[in-house]
């Protein structure tokens, strides 16, 4: 008795036409798919690093590797500081740095001030945060345009 169902051959998993069933698996509907993320991400990363509006002076330093996301202190033109994004007050800073941060002293921590900030401001956030035992701390630039 002939099994039709099977093509007639008896064998397991063939086709009616019995070549063997095709067992790579096609990337190209995952590669467009990981590029749209990609796009996606390359214009949604500038949006959420956006806070307090500042005008970074220009350096020549090469930018600084990231192990993960670092507490940014902001120091606006007219003083006001920001723990990133959130408003906060002199008194407050050491405090509210410390909840951020727990027992970790090793932290890094970044300064970001608006070009035009006065520089005993900017002196001021650094020196109560290293008083307060933070050693890691470090400033954060735009890079100068080369002419």
């Amino acid at each position: 008795m002939v099994n039709h169902t099977l093509g007639g051959r008896g064998g397991r998993g063939r086709s009616r036409s019995g070549a063997p069933p095709i067992s790579e698996i096609n990337v190209t509907p995952m590669v467009d798919v990981m590029l749209v993320l990609l796009i996606v991400f390359m214009v949604a990363a500038p949006l959420m690093t956006m806070g307090v509006p500042v005008n970074l002076p220009k350096t020549e330093a090469q930018a600084m590797p990231i192990a993960r996301k670092p507490i940014t202190v902001t120091v606006a033109t007219d003083g006001a500081l920001s723990i990133d994004g959130s408003p906060v007050v002199m008194a407050d800073l050491v405090a509210t740095v410390e909840t951020l941060v727990g027992e970790n002293t090793d932290e890094r921590l970044y300064v970001r001030g608006d070009a035009s900030t006065a520089y005993g401001a900017i002196m001021e956030v650094m020196g109560a945060l290293s008083a307060a035992g933070h050693g890691q701390i470090g400033l954060i630039t735009d890079r100068k345009e080369s002419p």
